[in-house]
């Protein structure tokens, strides 16, 4: 079915204005200057000849390679003896391939920082303290003689609370591998934000992990602070961390949407492919939703390759486009969502033919009725929103502290044969 013809002619016509966000820009100068600045605050954790575990994670980090990378040569400098282990919970398909695998895409190899990747899915099981459910580590890294955990701080995805995305989570359900990510969601939002604070104290309790190097990101996902702390601090400091990384990131400048078209979505722009955060829709069950930005209709386009056809996150979209559907890999996909339990996140919505037909659904979904007073929004992804293009009632609803730049290009909504055209981001 053709449904532009559907479309009323003012649409068809329509072209958006590219615009740029301003936000405060606190990229460092050096990210490798100030990771071994950092680093020396722990140097007293590193004895010679220790083998130490690195935990890395599967999100896209601007700077991660040289942040293990500088890990790694300092560890090698204190004379230990370094490897790298995939703390990723259930992704990767739950498998040691799969998760060397996502680790190698973001050019985590020997040959690109320095050190082997050593991967498994086995777990021990450390004992429990005043956690409810069993609390697991990866073998791997509990035969090694330490564990420096590596990571991002940033809002989750899922829930607010005091210890989100960052060190503590990666303690627990990283290096926890499936069998943690499974006993810890199986508790749904308040395994994530009560239990698995006590599930690592427990980790910590061990002695295992000697410290964590803490990364946050602006809303140009440039590194702004990277902090290097000893195991015993991580609890108290990575909620300051985190309030950091809160507000620094990036938004949407309107406060109602009526269509956002999201050109990609992914596991290497965010763990529900598209950020909650950035759409205001969590699609958790019993979980309330945010106050803004109310958006009426969603269309995602794209998959990333990056993802590896897990498409977790097209429930949070109301329609996706063929080109999207035909990427995805229901095994990876089903693993996440299972896991976590969130079931509504991994929902196919309608699927469309084209962009002509997304738009055409999202548009009657949305009730738009006067094309001139619409607000659409396109943007590449919800990781990069410093450049958007927006109808002109959307550029005109911009208000509050918002800060955007008109730059007097405009493209069509629609090219000729019914797909958006190329833009360039």
């Amino acid at each position: 079915m053709n449904q532009m013809h559907d479309m009323p002619a003012a649409l068809r016509a329509m072209r958006l204005s590219r615009v740029h966000c301003r936000f405060p820009d606190r990229r460092l100068a050096d990210v490798a200057t100030a990771v071994r600045t950092e680093l020396a605050r722990i140097a007293d954790k590193v004895r010679p000849g220790a083998r130490i575990a690195v935990a890395a994670g599967s999100r896209g980090i601007r700077d991660i390679r040289t942040v293990l990378a500088e890990t790694v040569a300092f560890l090698k400098a204190r004379g230990a003896q370094p490897f790298v282990v995939p703390a990723m919970g259930s992704h990767g398909g739950a498998t040691a391939e799969g998760q060397a695998e996502l680790l190698a895409g973001y050019g985590i190899t020997e040959a690109g920082v320095g050190a082997p990747v050593r991967s498994s899915m086995e777990v021990v099981d450390l004992p429990q303290g005043d956690c409810e459910c069993t609390v697991h580590m990866d073998r791997l890294a509990w035969q090694s003689d330490g564990v420096v955990l590596v990571n991002r701080i940033k809002p989750h995805t899922d829930y607010r609370g005091r210890y989100e995305s960052g060190l503590v989570k990666m303690a627990v359900i990283g290096l926890g591998k499936h069998a943690q990510a499974l006993a810890i969601h199986r508790l749904g939002v308040p395994g994530l934000r009560d239990t698995m604070p006590r599930a690592a104290r427990a980790v910590f309790a061990t002695g295992k992990v000697l410290a964590g190097v803490a990364i946050v990101e602006d809303a140009y996902d440039n590194t702004m602070a990277v902090r290097a702390l000893p195991a015993e601090a991580i609890m108290d400091q990575e909620p300051a961390l985190l309030e950091l990384a809160n507000s620094n990131m990036a938004r949407l400048p309107l406060e109602r949407i009526d269509v956002l078209v999201v050109d990609r979505i992914g596991k290497d722009i965010s763990g529900v492919g598209m950020d909650p955060n950035v759409i205001g829709r969590m699609a958790i069950r019993g979980e309330p939703e945010f106050d803004s930005p109310r958006i009426r209709a969603i269309v995602a386009r794209d998959l990333t390759d990056g993802s590896h056809g897990n498409a977790l996150g097209i429930g949070l979209a109301d329609v996706i486009t063929r080109r999207l559907y035909d990427k995805i890999d229901y095994g990876p996909m089903y693993e996440n969502v299972f896991t976590s339990t969130f079931l509504e996140r991994a929902k196919v919505p309608v699927v469309a033919e084209s962009d002509a037909e997304a738009l055409a659904y999202a548009f009657r979904a949305a009730w738009v009725t006067d094309p001139d007073s619409e607000r659409i929004v396109r943007i590449a992804d919800t990781a990069h929103l410093s450049t958007l293009y927006m109808s002109a009632a959307a550029v005109e609803g911009v208000g509050g502290t918002a800060a955007i730049e008109r730059t007097g290009e405009t493209v069509s909504l629609l090219a000729a044969g019914g797909d958006m055209p190329d833009v360039e981001w």
